[in-house]
């Protein structure tokens, strides 16, 4: 439970989520490394998005409880994530990032009642040296959620391991290349494959980008 500005906190899952008739939950297995809880498709559609990043280390679900005051009571506040990241090459630090997922219409709705539990929570990650985020649809449900979706139908796919070390020194002969480029330089239909190994992160392209014959494919670069 956060107490003070100077004190530093674990975050651990602070409240356990239970199923509910108003929205569907779960639990979201993460990586393959563990499971994390849901309590909305919108909060699915998140950890779904974020799993997909490498650098995206880990996932903390209900991590931490606000006690703030208001109106002379005090409230009890548990944000939905924690989001940790690997620094890697980047020439930013990415700090983690506390979060909040509210459909926008509940945001609209309820945001005069809100902003006071979300002041608090601002405040807690900057005393923690975390971000503080609030994600609606626009956020989560976009182009990247839309790709993502669309490999999903490759990454369990089967290609011997000759045929992946072929495309892949392909790329690597070829540079920064597009699909249609790479597929008329070989003269071979080779695009279920190379979905395979986008979507298994084997090679790497702009994911914020539709996904076609002009997406541009590299080998990717080790962090």
């Amino acid at each position: 439970m956060y107490r003070n500005s100077c004190e530093s906190i674990i975050p651990h899952q602070m409240r356990k989520i239970k199923p509910t008739r108003r929205s569907v939950s779960g639990h979201y297995a993460f990586k393959g490394n563990k499971s994390i809880a849901f309590e909305s498709t919108l909060e699915r559609d998140f950890l779904i998005r974020n799993e997909f990043f490498a650098n995206v280390i880990d996932i903390i679900p209900q991590p931490v409880v606000i006690s703030f005051v208001k109106n002379g009571r005090t409230y009890p506040y548990t944000p939905d994530f924690l989001v940790y990241y690997s620094q890697g090459n980047q020439s930013k630090v990415l700090k983690p990032t506390l979060v909040e997922v509210k459909p926008r219409s509940e945001l609209r709705q309820h945001w005069n009642d809100w902003r006071s539990k979300f002041r608090h929570a601002y405040r807690l990650a900057k005393s923690q040296g975390w971000e503080f985020k609030i994600y609606d649809e626009s956020r989560i449900r976009d182009q990247v959620l839309e790709n993502i979706r669309f490999l999903e139908r490759y990454k369990r796919m089967q290609f011997s391991l000759e045929t992946s070390l072929l495309v892949k020194q392909a790329i690597t002969d070829l540079g920064n290349t597009s699909l249609k480029e790479f597929l008329n330089f070989y003269k071979s239909d080779a695009t279920s494959s190379i979905w395979h190994l986008v979507a298994t992160k084997q090679l790497d392209c702009n994911i914020q980008k539709p996904l076609n014959q002009n997406t541009h494919l590299w080998m990717p670069v080790n962090e």
